[in-house]
């Protein structure tokens, strides 16, 4: 859906998970095996993976400055069930923060939040404004104020919206 890169470091997977549905085509990615492997994802995991995709969905419109899209779980009621540990390099002092278990989308995406948090880009991840689209978009404009996952898209479509508007 979008011409932008991926975002940075582990906010890479969030991304992905949100952009798993392509809310106007219908397509949902995590309906094949493919689209679960990708994300390391059994069937069983499914519907969890899928409250936590619009969970996630919900707090990316809220960076970009938009209303929740549908009444979901709350981000932080689910990231509170996923334990993270601390772990310390004995050679250099160096922390990060990761998974207790590797296996678990929800562990991995709290650890890219986490890290995320750290490194300031978290609320640089937005979801597209464009209600058919909400698409999940690193924005690397230097204001910080992108609304759109593709300005030839979905900017486009809402500046024509708005001319049309005028018109009448």
């Amino acid at each position: 859906m979008s011409e932008r890169s991926s975002a940075p470091g582990s906010l890479a997977l969030v991304e992905a998970l949100v952009n798993t549905l392509d809310i106007e085509m219908g397509a949902d990615s995590l309906d094949t095996v493919a689209g679960r492997a990708r994300l390391g994802i059994s069937e069983a995991e499914l519907e969890r993976a899928r409250e936590l995709r619009e969970s996630l969905r919900t707090v990316l419109l809220a960076h970009a400055g938009h209303p929740p899209h549908r009444r979901v779980t709350p981000l932080g009621e689910l990231l509170a069930r996923a334990p993270l540990l601390v772990s310390v390099d004995a050679r250099d002092g160096s922390a990060t923060l990761a998974p207790a278990d590797d296996g678990p989308l929800l562990s991995r995406v709290a650890a890219a939040v986490a890290e995320a948090l750290v490194a300031g880009t978290w609320t640089r991840l937005k979801a597209c404004e464009a209600a058919t689209c909400h698409w999940a978009f690193y924005d690397r404009s230097p204001a910080g104020r992108g609304r759109w996952c593709s300005m030839q898209v979905c900017g486009a479509r809402a500046k024509m919206r708005r001319y049309r508007a005028k018109q009448t």
